[in-house]
């Protein structure tokens, strides 16, 4: 059986086309995801898919700008409030697809899916422990942003790590390739 899982980061409608924090191709990117699941699932043990899941009640600790702009860097709009559409996956197909669901940035800023938890309150890190998971793919939005720091975890995990760079969006081509060079450079594989 293979030892390899996907990882799905941030398929969301707040990061797709007309999303508050909307990123340009997000939504040929979260379709694209949903084919290469149907494709390759038998490659994958695990198929995981991470959500941002803000407090509504608090600005998540100081990640959504409440006084003043944001500076698009530290502290973001409002976005992927718990419970709202913007914080459901933005492809209907792909929830019945995953095997495992993390929830992430619940108060506090969070990029990468090591820092959320499983539906059942397990770490990824121990989810993927536990599955004998060795390998991972990453996928998803924002390739400068959390699949950058999700493939950054995993890579410092020990686990081989590759990012499937057509099935991510990225918020611009400056910041994409920078966050490209620095995963290389930390050992990432990008698949072009």
């Amino acid at each position: 059986m293979s030892s390899t899982a996907l990882l799905v980061v941030d398929v969301q409608n707040d990061f797709v086309e007309g999303g508050s924090l909307a990123v340009t191709g997000g939504r040929a990117v979260a379709a694209a995801i949903v084919d290469h699941i149907d494709r390759y699932a038998g490659h994958y043990r695990l198929i995981v898919g991470s959500r941002d899941w803000h407090s509504p009640e608090s600005d998540n600790g100081g990640h959504f700008a409440t006084s003043g702009d944001p500076d698009f860097a530290a502290t973001w709009p409002a976005h992927c409030v718990a419970g709202t559409p913007g914080a459901e996956y933005a492809e209907p197909r792909l929830a019945e697809r995953l095997t495992h669901h993390v929830r992430k940035g619940m108060g506090a800023p969070a990029y990468s899916m090591f820092e959320g938890i499983t539906d059942d309150h397990r770490t990824l890190a121990d989810l993927l422990a536990a599955e004998g998971i060795d390998e991972v793919d990453v996928v998803g939005i924002a390739t400068d942003h959390c699949v950058r720091a999700t493939a950054l975890d995993a890579a410092r995990a020990g686990l081989r790590t590759t990012v499937l760079l057509p099935l991510t969006a990225g918020v611009a081509p400056e910041s994409t390739e920078a966050a490209l060079t620095e995963l290389v450079a930390s050992g990432v594989e990008v698949a072009r």
